[in-house]
């Protein structure tokens, strides 16, 4: 059989949707239906009823290559198609679709699967002369038809006819409509700047060196990290789990939607930023900004926020589908040889809007790892923590972590609930958990360290998380995390929970003054 009449019987047999039959070697569950929304409105508490399933879980990745793949678009609306591109070593395989949330804490439902599907070698990475970005001109496999999918983060899980490998692949079913919801955001550029595949991301390329890093990097790949789903695991699904448990009215986009839709946060309670969201383009930005300064709250869940200023460009599959950042060498961009922003850090010259003007708190450096320490336990934020003055919890401040630094523009009243000693690289400074509101009612709370979403599985519910984080770690995060999450849900926080302001209290003159930031 040729690979053209392959792939379109791949297309023909996937093309079937929610109404595709079991088959391969997949999991045994069988899909299940989805609970019938409130007219108007998807209901996450309902959707949570329905059976889980552990069977999620990429359990075999095979050998290198065995299996792998990307859609075609970061997200879709329910009911929209996206193209599957797979390259596999295999006859056959199967997709199944898991739609990522709490589910009586097994964290995944399955929605779909396909029936079996020729499997073909697609060719290797391309490299782009000019900036080194490596990406897969592969040709679709399958058309995904998402009717019935319930908005949500999903896990298209890729396995192997013979079920010797599996692999994931990520996929957000977004929301048409944010009105009155808190705003789950996945931080799809920032996973991407951190892929790997095909030998180079933003940081390094294959000679291991800055000097041979990427200057831009394509979503027209698989995720190399993550076996295939990026960081999601580790700084967004935790956080989702605890989210749809709590049975709020949850919204999900992801940071490339945020850019290019100026309305899609308009009536927005909250908007939630996870653990890792580096890579922001002024869009973004901007939208979110306009959407807080409005009275949307912001919770800012992670460090090192909103740091990079990137600007997305077409791929020969569409739109906001390359993510471009120079850095220090952004006189180089030919988009800022035309004109456009400079594709560097935020806070730096030619065009400096320090992340602390959206934020509160600025990104202070890497790496680090320190005992996170309560200095305002009667925080109406902190409530039902059983949080003491002075208490500190080993390791939640890392990798990576932020402060209230009034060197740079920092919106008032801002009031700081954690202060914790760091050293970064021989330099004395704190970490800070900060509460901020603004005047049109909006409140944000950063948590200033990226490891807090990690920390939310603490020796709890889905299992340990990593760098000696320990049960207590896990309580504190989670009943702060609730707190946000509830009462940001509620509308604009500042109006009835003001800051006060207490900087002053901690930096008295700031000592580091004298000690530029990253």
């Amino acid at each position: 059989m040729t690979t053209g009449r392959r792939r379109l019987l791949a297309l023909a047999a996937a093309s079937l949707g929610a109404a595709g039959l079991p088959g391969g070697s997949a999991a045994a569950d069988a899909p299940t239906p989805t609970p019938p929304p409130p007219p108007g409105e998807f209901d996450v508490a309902a959707e949570n009823t329905a059976p889980g399933t552990a069977s999620w879980r990429v359990t075999r990745t095979g050998a290198a290559g065995a299996i792998e793949g990307f859609t075609s678009q970061v997200s879709v609306l329910p009911g929209e198609p996206v193209d599957l591109h797979v390259s596999t070593t295999a006859a056959g395989y199967t997709v199944s679709a898991f739609r990522m949330g709490w589910y009586g804490g097994t964290r995944g439902r399955l929605v779909w699967r396909s029936p079996v599907l020729p499997g073909s070698v697609q060719p290797p990475a391309r490299t782009d002369a000019g900036t080194r970005m490596t990406y897969a001109d592969w040709q679709p496999s399958a058309r995904l038809d998402t009717a019935g999918w319930p908005e949500g983060c999903y896990l298209l899980r890729l396995e192997t006819g013979d079920g010797h490998a599996q692999r994931y692949v990520p996929l957000t079913v977004r929301s048409a409509s944010t009105a009155g919801r808190v705003v789950l955001v996945n931080a799809v550029a920032t996973w991407q700047a951190y892929n790997r595949w095909g030998g180079a991301d933003l940081y390094k390329g294959n000679t291991g060196k800055k000097a041979s890093r990427s200057l831009a990097v394509s979503f027209d790949r698989p995720y190399a990290g993550g076996r295939g789903s990026g960081q999601f695991l580790v700084y967004e699904a935790p956080l989702i789990a605890l989210a749809e448990r709590m049975g709020l009215a949850l919204a999900y986009t992801t940071g490339v939607d945020l850019a290019r839709d100026p309305h899609l946060l308009r009536d927005a309670a909250a908007v939630v930023s996870p653990g890792h969201d580096e890579y922001w383009s002024p869009e973004q930005r901007l939208h979110v900004t306009r959407a807080r300064d409005s009275g949307t709250n912001l919770a800012v869940l992670g460090a090192n926020c909103c740091y990079r200023r990137i600007r997305y460009e077409p791929s020969r599959l569409g739109p906001h589908r390359i993510v471009v950042c120079y850095k220090e060498d952004y006189a180089r961009d030919p988009g800022f040889l035309r004109g456009q922003p400079p594709t560097q850090d935020f806070r730096r010259t030619p065009g400096s809007d320090a992340e602390s003007e959206l934020l509160g708190v600025i990104y202070d450096g890497y790496p680090v790892d320190a005992p996170y320490v309560v200095t305002h336990p009667h925080h109406w934020l902190l409530a039902g923590t059983g949080a003491r003055l002075g208490e500190s919890i080993p390791h939640l401040v890392g990798v990576e972590y932020d402060r209230v630094d009034t060197r740079h523009p920092t919106p008032r009243p801002i009031e700081i609930l954690s202060h914790s000693p760091v050293v970064c690289k021989g330099r004395r400074t704190h970490a800070n958990s900060a509460y901020l509101t603004l005047p049109g009612g909006a409140g944000v709370f950063a948590t200033g360290t990226m490891r807090w979403v990690e920390a939310l599985d603490a020796s709890g519910p889905g299992g340990g998380a990593r760098h000696g984080l320990d049960a207590r770690a896990g309580t504190f995060t989670r009943a702060v995390t609730e707190n946000v999450l509830r009462f940001f849900g509620q509308g604009p926080a500042g109006l009835t929970r003001p800051a006060t302001d207490n900087v002053a209290v901690h930096y008295p003159a700031d000592p580091a003054a004298a000690t530029p930031t990253p």
